[in-house]
């Protein structure tokens, strides 16, 4: 059994950082092609924010560009999301994915 779980989220200013950290265990018979960070806000969908593969093969949703760095070792199972320039509209759960495997969740607010 596969097992996500993603750590780092809390409370911070508008143009402040977070960087939340996903770390993958258990019994992994597939390769780990990619892993992907998504994020849910209330009363919106998921959707996804940034995906890793390797180092200089990731890819960002437009709303983050510029902002969110993701980076990681897949052979280490542990991939980072490295969140500047935070805003309200970043607000939300964030999530990550991978072997399609889905964490519990990190709770990241965006507040004054």
């Amino acid at each position: 059994q596969v097992h996500v779980m993603e750590s780092g989220g809390g409370l911070v200013q508008p143009g402040g950082s977070l960087r939340l950290s996903c770390a993958i265990s258990g019994r992994i018979f597939n390769p780990i092609n990619g892993v992907e960070w998504y994020r849910q806000a209330p009363g919106k969908q998921r959707e996804v924010v940034a995906v890793f593969f390797r180092p200089g093969a990731t890819n960002y949703a437009d709303s983050v560009k510029g902002r969110f760095t993701v980076s990681g070792d897949i052979a280490k199972k542990t991939v980072d999301l490295q969140m500047n320039n935070l805003g309200p509209q970043d607000t939300a759960v964030y999530y990550c994915k991978a072997v399609g495997t889905w964490g519990q969740g990190t709770q990241v607010t965006v507040s004054s």
